[in-house]
């Protein structure tokens, strides 16, 4: 869907609710979450037909039983948020995560090791986690919390996911100093877009202009906490529109 035109002279797509739901990884990693909390995001992510919930580990059966008879997926966070969690246990946390219903990890990449060179460390670590993701038919994301990477930190890093069989590279974890950024989107896009991955944007992504400047940049995902304002800014948009 990303990148298409509907005949607009801007040239970017004009997303339909159902559109932006269908891409967007409704979210809460907040530590103070309770189970009430988990329950409302569930709701919220069933009403408006979302992709995902994006949840910590400690809660994906909860969210499993929750929207067993829904559309809506559940993704989880693996070595989260340092990433410096050795690469055994990432594995683990995955295959403890799948086994408890989530269908897409977002592991933490080994930020410190990529910084020091250590690229087929890097590599490695990645690598252990999708294949534990693949061999259960899960999706693997690679989160590279770009806020603390340089440019070519970030070009690399995203070069090591596609050759380690990730299928997404993400943007950030919304924990750091800074998160999702167009620039950083667009770059991502161009380094992994023609070898098949997609590109999450998550950090900071609060209303629908945001969203939708990420998604024209480049992004085939969009995580954020705040889904539930960005569809509803996006129906009273679609509708003053409808009455012009």
């Amino acid at each position: 869907m990303n990148g298409q035109s509907d005949g607009r002279s801007d040239g970017l797509k004009k997303w339909s609710i159902e559109e932006l739901a269908a891409v967007l990884d409704h979210t809460l990693l907040k530590p103070e979450a309770t189970p009430t909390d988990i329950d409302r995001l569930c709701a919220e992510a069933i009403e408006y037909r979302m992709h995902a919930v994006c949840v910590n580990p400690v809660y994906v059966p909860r969210a499993a039983k929750m929207l067993a008879t829904s559309s809506t997926h559940i993704c989880t966070v693996v070595g989260f948020p340092l990433g410096a969690t050795r690469s055994e246990i990432k594995a683990e946390e995955a295959r403890r995560a799948i086994g408890d219903g989530a269908e897409e990890i977002d592991m933490v990449l080994f930020i410190g090791g990529l910084k020091a060179g250590l690229f087929d460390e890097v590599r490695r670590d990645i690598e252990t986690v999708t294949s534990v993701c693949h061999s259960a038919k899960a999706l693997c994301k690679v989160i590279l919390e770009n806020c603390l990477l340089t440019q070519s930190e970030k070009e690399r890093a995203c070069d090591l996911c596609a050759e380690a069989g990730a299928d997404f590279v993400k943007t950030s974890t919304g924990l750091n100093r800074a998160g999702a950024t167009v620039e950083d989107v667009r770059l991502m896009s161009r380094r992994v877009a023609l070898r098949g991955l997609g590109v999450k944007a998550a950090g900071g992504i609060r209303t629908r202009a945001a969203a939708l400047a990420m998604l024209n940049a480049g992004a085939t995902r969009i995580g954020s906490s705040n889904s539930v304002a960005i569809l509803r800014e996006t129906i009273a948009a679609l509708e003053r529109e409808s009455d012009e």
